[in-house]
């Protein structure tokens, strides 16, 4: 774990989620919507699906690499 990782993320951080842990998702960014004692709960986009996707991602799992300008926080907002 880098000290990167263990500072607390808060609401609109863009967490990257390690393509070495998760096969899936990895290389995805998300965006954090509920930091947590163990990490945050977020949202991305997936690619050729319509709306968001929603992830749980924890401290080993990702790092932070920025903030969001504009982080839609629920599916209303991504509707607009």
């Amino acid at each position: 774990m880098t000290e990167e990782t263990k500072v607390m993320w808060n609401v609109g951080d863009i967490i990257q989620i390690d393509p070495a842990q998760d096969e899936c998702f990895g290389g995805c960014f998300m965006v954090v919507t509920e930091p947590k004692s163990w990490g945050a709960q977020g949202y991305f986009s997936a690619p050729g699906e319509d709306g968001l996707a929603y992830y749980r991602c924890s401290f080993d799992l990702g790092v932070r690499v920025g903030k969001a300008e504009w982080a839609v926080l629920s599916e209303e907002d991504d509707e607009s």
